[in-house]
């Protein structure tokens, strides 16, 4: 069942057509004119639907802490090139809910790639352009790997982010550590009370950090964090983070995924990889991953100061790598 929330009476082909921002009220800044709601496995997914229905579909995935914001400028450009667009609010994020109260907040990287064709099964598209940052980047490579029939083409922040729980849980050199810190205050029941309690500022800090020259406004930030209120979003961030480090156990009907996972498979799809030139955040350089990617490759380096919020710092950046990915 597909459900829109706003803009409703519109013909959907007009809503599809439309592009991706609107102006807000007193000066906030745009968001998207339209929000829809889908079933799709175990979730109802809350989502943005840009451009042409007829187009070539890219599915955009966002990562922590961060939400669907991330893609609107990059949007509005996929769009106005004549692609359709679908931003999915990522379980834990926005409007997404789970079906079934009683569900495993489970956040394993195998759970959050297997919500992505979901959502692509749910909406009837066979193969898209699949593109991402952070935990979306994550999933981006996962089902390039993993459904290699399902993705026409892949753009990936900071390139090979397939993790294996065996190897997270070797120790690394201090520095190294010193740039997970919150992974491993999340580990403790006081770092997840202190999530609960203050995790606007802690998202906050967290995109300072991550994109030291991206000089954001306080309603830009806001209108991101209206995305973590959602009720399960802190169980799931806690355990994403926990499962990493072997703290917390994942579902048994993820197990031969994630075994193939740990493999860490070679991806044969055309892929561009990209990387700010100042992100700020714990990421792979491009030669220790660049062999991963054995079909058509590049790698780009967006310069200016783009930090880990590529996407939204570097929007005509972002779009022309998805745009030649997809003729690759």
């Amino acid at each position: 069942m597909t459900l829109e929330t706003d803009a409703a009476t519109l013909p959907m082909a007009a809503v599809r057509d439309a592009r991706a921002s609107r102006p807000s009220e007193d000066g906030a800044p745009p968001t998207f004119a339209v929000l829809r709601q889908v079933d799709a496995g175990e979730l109802s997914v809350g989502y943005a639907d840009v451009g042409p229905a007829s187009g070539p579909p890219v599915l955009l995935l966002h990562g922590w802490p961060y939400d669907i914001h991330s893609y609107l400028d990059a949007s509005d450009l996929l769009a106005s090139a004549g692609h359709r667009v679908l931003i999915p609010h990522l379980r834990g994020f926005g409007s997404t809910r789970f079906l079934d109260e009683t569900a495993p907040r489970n956040a394993q990287q195998s759970a959050l790639a297997f919500d992505a064709v979901a959502f692509l099964d749910a909406l009837g598209i066979e193969r898209a352009i699949i593109g991402g940052f952070d935990w979306g980047a994550r999933s981006a490579n996962i089902l390039a790997a993993l459904w290699p029939e399902r993705c026409r083409a892949l753009v990936s922040v900071s390139g090979y982010l397939i993790g294996d729980p065996a190897a997270n849980r070797r120790p690394l050199p201090p520095a190294a550590e010193l740039s997970w810190w919150y992974q491993f205050y999340f580990a403790t029941e006081r770092g997840r009370a202190g999530y609960e309690q203050y995790r606007d500022q802690f998202a906050e800090l967290i995109w300072r950090l991550a994109s030291p020259k991206w000089d954001f406004s306080p309603e830009t930030f806001a209108r991101s964090a209206a995305s973590f209120a959602n009720p399960d979003h802190v169980d799931l961030v806690i355990h994403n983070y926990r499962w990493r480090l072997g703290a917390a156990d994942g579902e048994r009907r993820f197990d031969d995924a994630e075994r193939r996972l740990a493999a860490l498979p070679s991806i044969a799809v055309p892929t561009i990889t990209l990387e700010g030139d100042v992100n700020g955040a714990p990421h792979p350089e491009a030669a220790a991953y660049a062999a991963r990617f054995t079909g058509p490759y590049e790698h780009r380096v967006v310069e200016g100061g783009v930090g880990h919020n590529l996407p939204q710092e570097a929007p005509d950046a972002f779009a022309a790598a998805v745009i030649d990915a997809g003729r690759m």
